[in-house]
């Protein structure tokens, strides 16, 4: 009975992801054939719900190049299960967030001008450039999960082999995985702060910012996701040590985290700056208010730091699972926040005189819809990767490391 209860658990969960994804379908082929018009998107506010969604799926997956940086360039071998998790998670965040901007461009059709007609001088043209190099790196990370289907090596068992063999040249990869996914996390923090019309957004500290951000919101999701397919799944497994020893990492990083996000928006009050100051009351006492306080402050970072460096509430598994999610909220609730307070403050530049003005910006349904499907498209994949791909199975992981690790012979014993 319980097991033909799972059976139809997971086939009405397999249900609602695809409904929502062919709701999906249909609105992208509304934006496809009539434009950007069936949106809310205005020239006033041209980012909005597709682009919050790209930076957080982006942010999500910065754990798999700061976890495999951990494992192969660190040496920290112990976390190499971890960091195979993390790798798949990264590539469904990456693909994510080009599914969003195939929307949101406009001009689909024309996605790859970035690559064939360089412009140096833009931030948006670096980051569109590390997208696709980091893709392409992921994807060869990615190679001997696939590999390691059952299917794939009953079916192509040749294929199968030469992908698994590219898990070698993962120090090599991984060299190249750090230095575009840093430079890509930096250049979208970037690409704010070199807004000089946008003096809210217009500061050096929103590249750091947003490295810091990914690498805690994408090794959290990492290690929250993993607990929660264990508990659901016994094709999931996950060594809980692991876990702790890297949640209790985290959490003395979000002392960090904490500090320098409330002195990068509170140093702002020691001046007064047309747009700035106002873009600060609406984060901390206007719409953006309840976002800033409870989703970054108190579920992103309060919250996660009280649990994960208290040794009795981190043992807690529950709980620890609990914060972990915290914190890849809190950062997705960042980056909402740094991207609508830029633009809810329009400045209207007179003689002697610059007027602050506001917007306003709410999804369109047609953009609910989208953005839905490209969440259930990474849901279902993450779903598929733990069913199919063992992408979450650190016992198998730590048997094969110690299988590789050379035996020291024993003495005879001189009795």
């Amino acid at each position: 009975m319980n097991k033909r209860l799972n059976k139809f658990l997971l086939f009405g969960w397999f249900a609602l992801l695809l409904a929502i994804i062919g709701g999906g379908l249909y609105g992208a082929f509304q934006v496809f054939t009539k434009g950007l018009v069936v949106t809310n998107l205005t020239d006033l506010v041209p980012w909005g719900l597709w682009i919050c969604i790209d930076l957080s799926s982006i942010a999500m997956a910065a754990g798999a190049f700061s976890l495999c940086a951990l494992v192969y360039l660190v040496g920290l071998k112990q976390y190499e299960p971890i960091a195979k998790t993390a790798t798949f998670v990264g590539i469904v965040g990456y693909s994510m967030a080009m599914l969003c901007l195939l929307m949101d461009v406009g001009r689909p059709d024309r996605f790859w001008h970035g690559f064939v007609y360089w412009n140096i001088h833009s931030v948006l043209w670096e980051v569109t450039m590390c997208v696709g190099l980091y893709f392409s790196v992921l994807i060869l990370e990615t190679m001997p999960i696939l590999a390691g289907m059952d299917w794939m090596q009953r079916t192509f068992p040749r294929l199968s082999k030469w992908m698994a063999h590219i898990h070698h040249f993962s120090p090599i990869l991984a060299i190249f995985g750090l230095g575009f996914s840093l430079l890509h996390q930096s250049s979208l923090g970037a690409t704010y702060g070199v807004i000089q019309a946008k003096p809210i957004w217009f500061r050096p500290n929103l590249s750091v910012l947003f490295i810091f951000s990914a690498v805690l919101g994408g090794i959290s999701l990492t290690l929250a996701s993993s607990m929660l397919a264990a508990r659901l799944t016994p094709r999931a497994n996950v060594d809980d040590r692991l876990i702790e020893k890297l949640a209790k990492a985290l959490g003395w990083a979000l002392l960090g985290y904490l500090y320098f996000r409330f002195w990068d928006a509170f140093a702002m009050n020691y001046t007064y700056q047309p747009g700035r100051a106002e873009g600060l009351q609406i984060l901390t006492s206007g719409s953006l208010s309840f976002n800033f306080w409870i989703g970054e402050v108190m579920v992103g970072m309060v919250f996660p730091i009280v649990v994960l460096l208290n040794g009795r509430l981190r043992q807690n598994q529950t709980l620890r699972m609990i914060a972990l999610f915290g914190v890849a909220a809190g950062v997705v609730a960042y980056r909402w926040d740094v991207n609508l307070v830029g633009q809810l403050i329009v400045l209207t530049y007179l003689p002697h005189e610059i007027v602050a003005r506001y917007t306003s910006y709410f999804p369109s349904t047609i953009e609910f819809m989208t953005g839905g499907a490209v969440v259930a498209y990474g849901l279902l994949a993450f779903t598929i990767g733990v069913r199919h791909l063992k992408v979450i199975d650190h016992k198998a992981a730590v048997h094969a490391h110690e299988a590789h690790q050379p035996v020291t012979p024993i003495p005879a014993s001189t009795d």
